[in-house]
């Protein structure tokens, strides 16, 4: 209901404000065009705009799920310094969230690798980036290639970096290169080794020259591809959370402020590792879930992080987390 005037004066100035913003939002008049019905400057016009809102005479209302989704993308962006942010509606049941994400990953791929700039595509595996190449629309890009960025698990799987890999290239009609290593070596030792050799210098050097490379998130829960499947039969989840792990990225295991932890897992694995991102272009982390949060919050906190996808209840979840470890932080 429009505010009734208290008083018999006119305000002139509020009147113009009005009159300028009845002319471009409900009317759709250019700001040229208003000047021009008003016999005032652009510039004029253009203020009186920014004044009307400030003022709260207008006010916008965007009628839309996405809108809460534009402002938890506005909020991730300024907490941790993304250059992009994309955030979709989560779905009713959290079953599907992984799905939801994956198809936004699909859509931001679509996108981003229909760019002749990027000529190296890193990329590492999990079920929200094999999904995402399902919800892909085909590109053509002989120029490009897809590299796998992490080592696979010995298992075969529609989720393995190998697999992941080679549907993302046959997608593209793009070159594919792989990384042929176990994600863990069986000691600091033997990784050091294996690190050593030629043939894997040269896969190193390409992933750290990489224009862009997108990852998943790896959490401490049974739901864990990694938990499941990929730790070294030495290793017990249940050591890596006494150690202080939420989770992984990219086989390493952090803690909740995105510090590797103290644990001999991380001399073992055989790739790059959390330093090599803050040298990479534009790096895209992919991910959804309530099971997810911790490791996404401190993987985010490292500001390695250049573009995060993944669903609204997890989004603010997220901004949760960061703002309680923030307010810990400040009374220690």
């Amino acid at each position: 209901m429009v505010r009734a005037s208290k008083t018999l004066q006119i305000d002139e100035e509020e009147r113009f404000l009005a009159r300028v913003a009845w002319f471009y939002y409900v009317e759709g008049l250019t700001q040229g065009a208003v000047a021009e019905r008003l016999g005032v400057t652009r510039l004029r016009v253009n203020k009186a705009l920014g004044d009307a809102r400030r003022l709260g005479i207008v006010r916008v209302s965007i009628n839309s799920p996405f809108g809460s989704c534009a402002e938890a993308e506005a909020r991730l962006k300024a907490r941790f310094g993304l250059a992009e942010a994309c955030i979709v509606p989560s779905p009713f049941d959290p079953a599907n969230v992984q799905t939801i994400v994956g198809t936004a990953l699909g859509h931001h791929l679509t996108r981003i690798l229909a760019s002749p700039e990027i000529k190296l595509f890193g990329m590492s595996w999990g079920n929200t980036l094999n999904l995402a190449t399902r919800f892909m629309e085909p590109v053509q890009r002989p120029d490009l290639e897809i590299v796998s960025m992490m080592g696979g698990m010995t298992k075969g799987s529609d989720i393995n970096t190998f697999e992941i890999t080679t549907r993302l290239a046959d997608l593209c009609g793009a070159q594919h290169s792989y990384f042929t290593a176990p994600l863990y070596a069986g000691s600091k030792d033997s990784r050091d080794t294996l690190m050593g050799l030629d043939v894997f210098r040269a896969v190193l050097d390409k992933i750290r020259r990489l224009d862009a490379v997108t990852m998943a998130a790896g959490d401490t829960s049974a739901q864990s591809i990694l938990v499941k499947d990929g730790l070294p039969g030495d290793i017990a989840i249940e050591e890596l959370i006494e150690a202080g792990a939420v989770g992984d990225i990219l086989g390493q295991f952090l803690d909740a402020r995105g510090r590797p932890i103290d644990h001999p897992i991380n001399d073992r694995v055989i790739g790059v590792g959390l330093r090599d991102l803050f040298e990479m272009n534009s790096v895209i982390l992919a991910a959804g879930g309530a099971h997810k949060v911790p490791i996404l919050a401190a993987a985010l906190g490292t500001g390695a992080i250049d573009v995060f996808i993944s669903d609204e209840d997890t989004a603010e979840a997220v901004l949760a987390t960061a703002g309680e470890k923030a307010q810990g932080r400040a009374r220690a």
